[in-house]
């Protein structure tokens, strides 16, 4: 598939959600990464078309995230009228507290909150810039999906998508984007699971989690 199809692909998709779901119960999870972003354009230009709804990020802070990344997501949300929520750990941070292994980290830190805040804000639809060739665990994931515990509905608009598709058209129609992508990172998490590499996009990513990536989908992670 072209660029040009796969961008009308996704449109669809989120028009189609526009018009059977209540838009102010669906959110964007924006992470403040290139393809979180791109997904909140889309929806962006989507609601200006079905509805007079403030479009809603759900961003969560670890405590562990680079400044960059917060700094941007904040700024971008106020230039483009976000209703931005960001939600935390109610624990304190376990790296604090003599480290964690990195998936039992991500529960605390990632999953529990994520939880808690579909839960509370009472969302319906998340929508995420996932895709198919950032890891081979994302393979067979499909544009919807039904989670349980809580029960929501998950759409991956940006799934057939790569890299390079992304980029192009952060490029083409000129999409704001972190700085850290300037200075040699191509795939941002927390600090300390996040590199510097240029052997392939997600090699920077530490390789113990990325090795459980599939085990942290299970415990209600993206």
């Amino acid at each position: 598939m072209s660029l040009e199809d796969k961008l009308a692909s996704s449109k669809a998709v989120l028009q189609e959600l526009a018009v059977a779901h209540d838009t102010g119960s669906v959110w964007v999870a924006w992470t403040g990464g290139k393809d979180s972003t791109v997904t909140m354009a889309l929806w962006l230009e989507c609601l200006r078309g079905f509805s007079k709804d403030r479009p809603r990020g759900l961003g969560l802070d670890t405590g562990l995230e680079f400044a960059e990344v917060i700094g941007f997501r904040r700024d971008q949300a106020k230039k483009w009228g976000v209703d931005l929520r960001i939600v935390r750990s109610q624990e304190e941070n376990p790296f604090q507290n003599g480290g964690l292994e990195p998936l039992e980290c991500c529960r605390r830190l990632k999953v529990e909150p994520l939880r808690r805040a579909v839960r509370d804000l009472g969302i319906q639809v998340l929508l995420t810039g996932l895709r198919r060739d950032e890891h081979e665990s994302r393979r067979d994931r499909q544009i919807q999906e039904e989670r349980t515990d809580p029960g929501y509905l998950q759409v991956n608009p940006l799934l057939e998508w790569t890299e390079m598709d992304i980029w192009a058209y952060h490029l083409a129609k000129g999409l704001p984007y972190c700085p850290l992508y300037e200075h040699g990172y191509r795939s941002l998490d927390c600090r300390p699971c996040t590199a510097m590499s240029g052997e392939g996009e997600r090699a920077g990513r530490n390789p113990d989690k990325e090795g459980r990536l599939a085990m942290l989908r299970e415990l209600g992670y993206f």
